[in-house]
């Protein structure tokens, strides 16, 4: 079964499509409608003066998306995460060129890292770099690495970790300084400060304590 993009890639591919609900002729002068589909992608074919809802555009599109979801999935030979299969969905759908690209080539290498700095590589159109596209792959390049992570080719995918002082820790702290007068009361950077301080001293306290205890020596 071929693998779906997620909620993120589509929303990412909607916003920088764009979308017209009324028939035109882009830049090379081919009919055009919705998320930029054209007769080549498919059914509906594009005729002039032809209209669309809003919800056939995103069901056309998810349509001409399956083509390329499929090309992911055939052509990428390490795992992926929901948003990293997302980005190159949305790559191959806006260059049609992942099959041939260097980005595949250290991607199936197993070299993640490399893959933010070739997709700002796509960044030119007709000899020149185009401001849209530059936004639109650092776009994808903060999708590819939000949330999970691939680390290489051998290592599952993990969340990444919660931060060991949360806004729980510094609310406690907070209050303990707020009564001691120490500080006021929020959670700006010193109360982040302050509560980083207590937590590591905290820790380096119990370990002391414990450490005696077991050995009173």
């Amino acid at each position: 079964m071929t693998r779906r993009i997620n909620a993120a890639g589509l929303a990412h591919i909607m916003q920088w499509e764009g979308c017209e609900l009324t028939a035109y002729k882009d830049v090379a002068g081919v009919l055009t409608i919705g998320y930029g589909h054209t007769s080549a992608a498919g059914i509906p074919h594009v005729k002039a003066g032809m209209r669309i809802s809003q919800k056939e555009a995103e069901d056309i599109l998810r349509a001409d998306l399956g083509k390329f979801e499929e090309r992911v999935q055939r052509l990428v030979k390490v795992p992926l995460t929901d948003n990293q299969h997302a980005v190159l969905v949305s790559f191959d759908f806006n260059t049609g060129k992942l099959h041939s690209s260097t980005l595949l080539k250290k991607l199936n290498a197993g070299d993640y890292d490399a893959v933010p700095a070739e997709l700002m590589k796509w960044v030119n159109a007709g000899g020149k770099r185009v401001k849209g596209l530059v936004n639109r792959r650092s776009a994808e390049a903060g999708l590819w690495a939000k949330g999970e992570f691939v680390s290489s080719n051998t290592t599952e995918a993990k969340p990444r970790p919660e931060p060991v002082v949360t806004k729980e820790y510094v609310s406690w702290f907070t209050g303990i300084l707020s009564t001691l007068g120490l500080a006021g009361a929020g959670s700006g950077p010193l109360q982040w400060a302050l509560a980083i301080i207590l937590v590591i001293s905290f820790g380096v306290g119990l370990f002391f304590f414990i450490k005696k205890r077991l050995d009173p020596a």
